[in-house]
């Protein structure tokens, strides 16, 4: 196979074509629809994730197209979501995306919008992604990168430009860099040996797998504190809901690795919310190395049927929970 003016044209239409809105109709897959018949805040951003492959799709830049053609793998390094109504599992989502206004020359970063239908159609979900293509060393490309989408390739993930980090270094025991990570900290931290099913493109985590360990690590929290999603739920009616979260790749997280995860509680907002912090780090060639970092808003919520919920404000158990203390 070798390049011709076709080629390149088509790649030079599809990289304009991105410019152009897209849409795109979607249910919640079954597996998010965990309390009830509410979607949880992870497959809220599958469906942003699902959103923003269609648009590529559409435009003519499939991500099988160009790793297999180009060795570039599409990978979504920074995910910010505000979820305004919540998803059932029979709902469909109406998604819109379009590039982000405040999107520079040379970056892909796209504002998808999830609407609901109900008695009316209802703004449910606001999100900013951004992707970057990720030049793949292993077996090649068959034709080199496009001009037109050499502003979007990286040789290395990082959705933060410029962002080095201080190097750490470190000679602990697994046990020890867990105490250390949480030392003097409201958090909570365990070591997570990352499995190839967190990761595609052969060996890379993917944004899914950081948002099945920030779900992980609200449960671990919560657990350890006395106050698990189980002992809530049995006792006073109570789940947990996320009206926002972000996630933000730093640095690769490799398969096989063992990546340290840190929930740090932040702020308590009125008794209603609360916010964390979710840092992710590797020991690399005796550096600690972070990988990601992200935020995420939890409140509770009591069911009042198997349809319909309302927020509820935090008691001195669950606020002595959040502030690390005996209630």
């Amino acid at each position: 196979m070798t390049t011709n003016t076709a080629d390149t044209a088509d790649i030079e239409a599809a990289v304009l074509a991105l410019k152009e809105p897209s849409s795109l109709e979607i249910r919640p897959r079954y597996e998010g629809s965990n309390i009830c018949t509410w979607i949880g805040f992870k497959h809220v951003n599958y469906l942003v994730e699902e959103a923003v492959l269609n648009h590529l799709r559409q435009a003519g830049i499939a991500p099988g197209t160009v790793y297999e053609t180009y060795g570039l793998c599409t990978d979504i390094v920074d995910i910010d979501t505000r979820i305004l109504h919540a998803f059932h599992i029979d709902d469909t989502a109406i998604a819109e995306v379009k590039p982000h206004r405040k999107a520079k020359d040379g970056e892909l970063v796209l504002a998808v919008t999830l609407h609901v239908r109900r008695e009316t159609l209802l703004k449910a979900v606001t999100s900013t992604v951004r992707v970057q293509l990720r030049l793949d060393p292993r077996g090649g490309g068959e034709l080199p990168v496009p001009a037109a989408l050499a502003p979007f390739a990286v040789d290395r993930l990082g959705a933060v430009p410029g962002w080095t980090p201080e190097p750490v270094e470190v000679d602990l025991a697994a046990d020890d860099l867990v105490k250390e990570l949480t030392a003097g900290r409201n958090a909570y931290a365990w070591k997570f040996r990352i499995p190839y099913w967190y990761c595609h493109f052969t060996e890379r985590q993917q944004m899914s797998g950081y948002l099945r360990l920030m779900e992980e690590a609200k449960d671990r929290l919560v657990a350890d504190r006395g106050v698990s999603i189980k002992t809530l739920l049995d006792e006073q009616n109570w789940i947990p809901v996320v009206p926002h979260s972000r996630i933000t790749v730093l640095d690769e997280a490799r398969m096989e690795e063992d990546l340290y995860v840190v929930l740090t509680v932040e702020s308590v907002f009125k008794g209603f919310t609360y916010d964390s912090r979710m840092d992710t780090y590797v020991v690399r060639d005796g550096q600690l190395v972070q990988t990601a970092t992200g935020r995420i808003t939890h409140g509770y919520a009591v069911i009042e049927n198997r349809r319909d919920w309302s927020l509820v404000s935090f008691d001195d158990r669950m606020n002595a929970a959040l502030e690390g203390r005996s209630a």
